[in-house]
C-alpha cells in the first residue's frame, strides 16, 4: 500500500516562507538538499512523518501563477478557536471560523490562511474523520 510522503510547492522567497511555517504550524527544516539551478527544503515537525517539500528555484523573481487547479493543503488541529486567535496574533490573517453543515450536521469547523505565494491552508478542528 503506498504511503503518502511530501506535498511540493514552489515558494519565491525562502526567508518568508520559512518563518510563516514556523509560526503558522511549528513547522521546522527537516532537511535540505541544495543544487545549482534550486534547492529543496523538506519541512515537518513532531505530529507527523509528512513533509511538506518547498522548491526554491534560483534566478526566479516573478511570484509563481498558481493557476485554477490548485486546491489547499489541510492540518488538524485541537483547538481551533485558540489556533484562529493565535493565527490573529501572529499577524497571519487567516480567514473568518467556517461551520460546514450543508444538511444541518456538522460536518467540520475550520479556517482558511495563505501562506505568502498564496496556497491556501485549511486549518480544521480535530473531530470525526479530520484527525
Amino acid at each position: 500500500m503506498a504511503k503518502a510522503i511530501h506535498s511540493m510547492i514552489r515558494v519565491l522567497d525562502e526567508t518568508r516562507t520559512l518563518d510563516f511555517y514556523k509560526r503558522a504550524f511549528g513547522l521546522e527544516v527537516a532537511d535540505r538538499l541544495d543544487f545549482s539551478d534550486f534547492t529543496l527544503i523538506y519541512l515537518s515537525n513532531s505530529e507527523q512523518s509528512f513533509e511538506l517539500e518547498l522548491t526554491v528555484n534560483k534566478g526566479q523573481s516573478e511570484p509563481y501563477d498558481l493557476g485554477n487547479g490548485y486546491g489547499h493543503l489541510a492540518v488538524s488541529v485541537d483547538d481551533l478557536d485558540a489556533e484562529h486567535a493565535r493565527f490573529e496574533a501572529e499577524g497571519l490573517s487567516p480567514r473568518k471560523l467556517v461551520e460546514f453543515a450543508p444538511d444541518g450536521k456538522l460536518v467540520g469547523r475550520f479556517f482558511f490562511v495563505a501562506d505568502p505565494d498564496g496556497y491556501q491552508i485549511e486549518v480544521l478542528e480535530r473531530s470525526g474523520r479530520f484527525q
